[in-house]
């Protein structure tokens, strides 16, 4: 998942980050290179807003001009996939337990973005809601 940015040189000459997809996430670097670290630290950290409400994250659009692409950590964005099918399904976090057949709490550490979750727990997750998760090299 790739954010497209705004990067805006403010008043005191920090280059100042915003998503227009993810409008949580502001960041500030004193240069380009650093404005680009601390925006994929921005993008990261505003995820936890989403996870926290239960709101579905909203895909990245296509970058228009001006704007630079920031990744977002391949095991975030598979949680992200996995927290907004979980909305579209209407499934909580103790269905897919049941589900699953482990507890709430596994389930927690799954869809928590600091947690770090074997690709295959992930991949048993997505087939307990009936998805495939899949893994492509380009």
């Amino acid at each position: 998942m790739k954010y497209p940015a705004k990067f805006e040189t403010g008043e005191t000459g920090a280059v100042i980050v915003t998503f227009r997809d993810i409008p949580e996430a502001i960041a500030q670097g004193n240069d380009e290179a650093d404005a680009f670290a601390e925006g994929a630290s921005a993008l990261l950290t505003a995820m936890d807003f989403y996870f926290e409400d239960r709101r579905a994250v909203p895909p990245p659009s296509e970058a228009v001009a001006g704007e630079h692409l920031i990744d977002l950590p391949l095991s975030a964005s598979a949680k992200v996939v996995l927290l907004n099918e979980m909305l579209a399904q209407k499934v909580r976090p103790a269905d897919l337990a049941r589900l699953m057949s482990i507890t709430r709490q596994e389930v927690n550490r799954i869809i928590d973005l600091e947690h770090a979750t074997k690709i295959d727990t992930l991949a048993a997750a997505f087939k307990a809601l009936g998805r495939e998760l899949d893994l492509i090299m380009r």
